[in-house]
């Protein structure tokens, strides 16, 4: 989305955190899917294969977070600033949905 149509819709420059949250989730979500299927697996060769997926998946997180960090959009060791990180979203998105 191009800077005019961010500032036009009141998001202005949180485009990019939301995609990156977005992308933070699924990453999560895909570690803790890969731990899963590694209990679950029949045979060796499976988990040996499902455990490099898991260590990648754990590196793209890692890399994300950084990003996020980097950026100010996450603070996984300040539970009051991410707190306010979060606030402000929220009401980004429902000023949002009042337009």
């Amino acid at each position: 989305m191009n800077q005019l149509i961010q500032n036009m819709m009141g998001m202005g420059g949180m485009t990019d955190q939301v995609i990156a949250t977005d992308f933070l989730i699924s990453a999560k979500s895909g570690v803790r899917n890969y731990t899963v299927a590694i209990t679950e697996a029949a045979t060796p060769e499976l988990r040996e294969e499902l455990r490099k997926q898991l260590r990648t998946s754990i590196e793209t997180h890692e890399k994300i977070s950084n990003y996020m960090i980097s950026k100010g959009y996450y603070h996984p060791h300040d539970l009051s600033e991410q707190l306010q990180v979060d606030l402000n979203v929220a009401n980004t998105a429902l000023n949002l949905a009042q337009k």
